[in-house]
């Protein structure tokens, strides 16, 4: 027997996805585990059944959120990339980073719910973002905005470290600060070079 064919949602389903997803980052990220499932429904203006419609059981809602979101920060590298000089993208990039791991580390007893149950969220994030970094990376060296010799995993080390130390909505200013700094080290060539 063949694989079922996936097909594309209608319009308004992929609306009403689109708005439960929403609605979990943000209940999840400010409730943890405390968000009900009728006060995401709520939330995102649909019923109960819809939301199950799309998400069968509470760790594949969470789950899918968090991959959402992944996703969306990994997209906005090529948008990015389109739409400004490399080296402004890059640093836009960074700040959009730092949006999604607030909203991850908001999302951590959400995300441990999931990976008790069996599930595993992280699969393949790094490769993900390492890829997107990447993309920038290459773009801004190309330029000659910044250095030739900067190892992707290298940033993204980075970037886990700034949003871990000032990843806080009070910590914003901070946060920006150090993303200066590093693109500052992005730039500074060794005198060899």
């Amino acid at each position: 027997m063949g694989q079922a064919i996936s097909r594309p949602l209608r319009a308004d389903a992929q609306r009403n996805r689109d708005a439960l997803l929403a609605a979990a980052v943000r209940l999840f990220s400010e409730q943890g585990l405390g968000a009900t499932l009728d006060a995401i429904a709520k939330e995102a203006g649909v019923g109960i059944g819809t939301l199950y419609r799309h998400f069968p059981t509470r760790e594949a809602l969470i789950e899918a959120a968090y991959r959402n979101e992944l996703q969306a920060v990994c997209d906005a590298a090529a948008d990015l990339l389109t739409s400004a000089p490399p080296e402004e993208a890059l640093r836009t990039w960074m700040d959009r980073f730092i949006d999604y791991m607030t909203t991850k580390l908001g999302m951590a007893e959400a995300l441990r719910a999931v990976i008790a149950s069996g599930g595993n969220p992280y699969a393949q994030s790094r490769a993900l973002l390492v890829t997107s970094i990447e993309s920038l990376l290459e773009a801004a060296a190309a330029g000659g905005a910044i250095r030739s010799d900067v190892d992707a995993d290298d940033v993204l080390v980075s970037l886990s470290g700034v949003a871990l130390a000032a990843g806080g909505p009070a910590q914003r200013a901070q946060a920006g600060r150090l993303l200066d700094l590093l693109m500052d080290g992005l730039r500074h060539r060794s005198p060899a070079d």
